[in-house]
């Protein structure tokens, strides 16, 4: 009789979803809400055949050669930045994503933000709680996306769901920044000509090299008059340093984001925090990367991860695989076939 395999859980999971994975192999689970430093997820991975990683970790070749035996790498995420997805196929190690239940409650929230930094939610808020309303006054006059001209940076699934979401609220127009992509009603534009027209100008592409600093000092000096930037991608495909100067200066009307420089964990030079100067601007919204932070979508975010896990320990292909290791053999836990894939 093998072994019971051991997976590896870096971020607290619902317990069905724990129960799931029990039948299947010993879990090794953080039981807070706070990453464990690199050092600790290294050591808990030596001995693990499956890990399911959150956005915190970093799986790199390092951590792959401290454990041998691990055979799949599944995230509970979408964007993988972190993920050194060459070093797993080396190693012949799995890694899956979650490809799309991300999208939709991302897309929500992109508009949201927009909403609240143009009509001025945040200081309207704090002016209610202050105890000086007393009722209707000319008050915190903002803009509204009816009659704008909106910008999406990146039109992949979360690109395109927030051009859905637009087409709602009768903007003027809509332009896309992908040379790749083709949507109904979006005119597609080089980033110079989104960035001198937008009203609203979303962010939604992922980090990679080229778009590391895509929204930087050049593009924000040639912006529109009053513009609102919304990034929903990458903390580190927008400049916060040349924002902050940008706001400052009158530059750009607003800044919103739910993601930040500091969670670019492959980046070595990332800042570590966000600027205290960024934060204390009036003409700013910011959430804590909740994109997919719905109840429902997170429990089915766990579940697809889980499938991903199982599915290598029964001796199968995980569904969602984004890579296909070298020489892999996968072996069923139950010790009665061997598979090579």
């Amino acid at each position: 009789m093998s072994a019971r395999p051991k997976i590896l859980v870096t971020q607290r999971i619902h317990q069905e979803v724990q129960q799931r994975l029990a039948v299947h192999g010993d879990i090794d689970m953080n039981p807070g809400s706070d990453p464990w430093p690199q050092s600790e997820v290294t050591r808990r991975a030596a001995p693990s055949t499956a890990l399911m990683g959150f956005m915190t970790d970093q799986i790199d070749s390092a951590l792959l050669t401290a454990a041998p035996h691990l055979k799949v790498v599944a995230c509970a995420l979408k964007g993988y930045d972190n993920y050194d997805i060459s070093a797993c196929t080396q190693a012949g190690v799995w890694v899956s994503i979650v490809p799309d239940l991300l999208t939709e409650p991302t897309a929500e929230l992109a508009i949201g933000l927009s909403i609240s930094l143009a009509r001025h939610v945040r200081q309207g808020d704090a002016y209610v709680r202050s105890g000086v309303f007393n009722g209707w006054r000319t008050h915190f006059y903002g803009t509204g996306l009816h009659g704008s001209v909106a910008a999406v940076v990146g039109l992949g699934q979360v690109g395109g769901a927030i051009v859905n979401r637009l087409k709602g609220f009768g903007c003027s127009q809509v332009l896309g920044v992908d040379p790749a992509a083709l949507l109904s009603g979006v005119e597609i534009v080089s980033l110079d000509t989104a960035v001198r027209s937008a009203d609203f100008l979303y962010v939604a592409a992922p980090l990679t090299a080229a778009s590391h600093y895509l929204i930087g000092r050049k593009q924000l000096d040639q912006a529109k008059a009053g513009q609102l930037i919304i990034n929903v991608g990458r903390g580190s495909v927008v400049d916060e340093t040349a924002v902050t100067q940008a706001l400052k200066k009158g530059q750009i009307g607003g800044y919103a984001a739910d993601v930040f420089e500091c969670e670019d964990w492959q980046l070595t030079d990332r800042p570590r925090r966000i600027s205290p100067e960024l934060l204390a601007l009036d003409n700013t919204v910011f959430t804590p990367h909740i994109g997919s932070a719905v109840q429902n979508v997170r429990l089915a975010i766990e579940h697809s991860a889980a499938d991903n896990i199982i599915a290598v320990l029964q001796g199968r292909s995980p569904p969602n695989a984004i890579n296909q290791p070298r020489q892999i053999e996968t072996k069923s836990f139950s010790g009665e076939f061997l598979i090579s894939s």
